[in-house]
């Protein structure tokens, strides 16, 4: 769905028009088909639709569970580390809820997928819902890994779990299935991952690495792996790449002359040995390591041929125009100015089907902060008396209704809680 035609728009001419053509983008609906690089149009609406954030007025006074909203929205808790979040599961919902997203099921309820950053004792949880919106089960969906930060939902309906440490892999789950169904993904690198995104266009899956000196990385599946027609890939056989900037050294962080407002071109560049840790790859090989250094990467996502994703060492948000192949920086909190200012300690993101992007803080004052497709900031939510926690795993319900996210560190035992918030429909 799409709510304004790229051609309806009239573009300025320079810098202006490929900065007016991103904002655009943002507008387009993550599964629109592509011509020639452009989402195609499917139809236009002028009016509200669900699951559009409506314009967000002040934040009112904390209500009972300590989170401040705008008029007209309201919050629950769902689950809380350490207990049952539904009385039919003897599962207890896991410490340090991590990076989530939501999977729609054929009776018209949901899944919320989260994992849990805890060293030795992760591994990924979920709550079912029905489709009235109650709990009606949890369960474990993977154990036995350690740190599971971030990750990502495939466009086949699974979820693949990040291992934030440096031999850290991905693990391929099923929202409704059990921890036999989990599967280790080692194609996909051994790094201190973070999150993953999938474009099927390209048939290509986009990593973050949380390091100093990290990397932005690509797989890229072979033919055999996404044969044409299939419905997904093997994730077994493809090639692990780093981005280079073009107009930057390899093994450099970009230089404050460079423009990262603008469009920059980029180049991959193949990893050494993706079987062993990147990060003592990196170390062997020194100057010589491809790739720009990206500082503690985070959240990403995809949507209509741009892959979003932020790094928390710089505090910035970055648009990855796939078929352009350039990439450039939409929100830069060194550089933002009232009243854009409001969003620091940058980490998981997700991007509405509207295209709206959400950024939850990790340090900050505890915001969950929405960008506009126009690059105004606004603040969505804030919990307040928490300032030890971070916010993770903001996730919307299929239908677009309601948001999940968790505080990491929240609760009396702070192991965590994860709330949803229901958004008024206009």
């Amino acid at each position: 769905m799409i709510i304004r035609s790229l051609a309806d728009t009239a573009c300025p001419s320079g810098g202006d028009a490929r900065r007016a053509f991103l904002r655009n983008l943002f507008w387009a609906a993550g599964a629109a088909a592509f011509t020639g690089g452009l989402p195609a149009v499917a139809q236009a609406h002028d009016g509200p639709r669900p699951g559009r954030i409506p314009p967000l007025g002040p934040l009112q006074a904390p209500d009972a569970h300590g989170v401040r909203l705008p008029a007209g929205f309201s919050c629950r808790v769902v689950a809380r580390s350490g207990q049952r979040p539904s009385s039919s599961s003897a599962y207890l919902w896991h410490t340090y809820p991590d990076g989530g997203a939501t999977f729609a099921c054929h009776d018209g309820g949901w899944v919320y997928v989260s994992n849990s950053e805890v060293p030795l004792v992760g591994g990924v949880g979920a709550i079912r819902f029905d489709a009235s919106g109650r709990v009606v089960g949890a369960r474990r969906l993977l154990g036995g890994t350690s740190l599971n930060c971030a990750g990502g939902a495939t466009p086949w309906g699974t979820w693949l779990s990040g291992e934030e440490h440096e031999l850290g892999r991905v693990w391929e789950v099923k929202p409704e299935g059990t921890m036999l169904d989990a599967r280790v993904r080692p194609a996909l690198g051994v790094f201190k991952h973070e999150a993953v995104a999938v474009d099927p266009l390209h048939k290509t899956l986009y990593l973050t690495e949380d390091e100093g000196d990290g990397r932005f990385y690509r797989f890229v599946c072979a033919a055999d792996d996404w044969p044409e027609g299939a419905a997904r890939p093997r994730l077994s056989q493809g090639r692990l790449q780093v981005m280079q900037l073009a107009a930057a050294p390899a093994g450099t962080y970009p230089e404050p002359g460079l423009d990262l407002s603008r469009p920059q071109a980029v180049n991959w560049v193949d990893v050494a040995q993706p079987e062993l840790s990147q990060k003592v790859v990196r170390g062997f090989l020194g100057e010589r390591a491809p790739g720009t250094i990206f500082r503690g990467g985070e959240g990403l996502w995809f949507h209509a041929g741009i892959v979003y994703f932020s790094t928390k060492g710089d505090n910035r948000i970055w648009a990855l125009d796939t078929a352009r192949q350039t990439v450039e920086v939409i929100y830069d909190f060194a550089l933002a100015t009232p009243p854009d200012n409001v969003l620091s300690g940058v980490d998981n993101l997700t991007v509405s089907a509207w295209g709206d992007v959400l950024v939850a803080e990790d340090g900050g004052n505890m915001e969950l902060c929405v960008i506009r497709p126009d690059r105004r900031v606004e603040v969505l939510l804030q919990v307040v008396g928490q300032d030890h926690s971070e916010l993770t795993g903001p996730a919307f319900s299929p239908d677009g209704r309601r948001l999940y996210f968790s505080s990491q560190r929240g609760g009396a035992t702070r192991q965590g809680i994860t709330y949803e918030v229901t958004i008024p429909q206009a």
